[in-house]
């Protein structure tokens, strides 16, 4: 049976050097700090994935994770972006807001079958349980997160 810590991990990639590392997301307001490199990973904000980390993040977080299929050209993604870092800053420890760019990452948008973008995929346990395709205002999001939450 897993006890409430080993519930609140999340394994994440340091943006500054690399190395995965397994967090407490209940004390992502401490700003924990990369075991290799000792600079903060700050989970208050999207965590960028990539073909090679994706499926293990999903896999090993012992709390929901959001995925957020974009492009950097594509103007809904933008327009989504400001309120994804939003939502990522209220309930950081709570989820994991991640970002996956599907022109440099095209196995796994193959894999989700993502035809359409901004795409939003909530993982729980491993698995897909909510999908949103295209641009939504906050409080869709937020209806969205908080099925998954709950």
């Amino acid at each position: 049976m897993e006890t409430a810590d080993e519930a609140a991990k999340v394994i994440v990639r340091c943006p500054f050097c690399g190395t995965m590392n397994r967090i407490d997301a209940s004390r992502a307001r401490d700003r924990p700090r990369c075991g290799e490199c000792a600079k903060p990973i700050l989970l208050d904000r999207p965590i960028t994935l990539t073909d090679a980390d994706l499926e293990r993040v999903i896999a090993e977080s012992g709390i929901p994770v959001v995925v957020d299929f974009y492009a950097d050209w594509c103007k809904p993604c933008k327009v989504m972006a400001p309120i994804f870092d939003e939502a990522a800053g209220e309930r950081a420890g709570k989820v994991l807001f991640t970002k996956l760019d599907t022109d440099r990452n095209p196995a796994a948008s193959m894999r989700y079958g993502i035809r359409g973008i901004p795409t939003f995929i909530v993982f729980k346990g491993g698995k897909e349980i909510s999908r949103q395709v295209g641009a939504v205002p906050k409080p869709v999001l937020n209806q969205i997160l908080d099925g998954a939450v709950g």
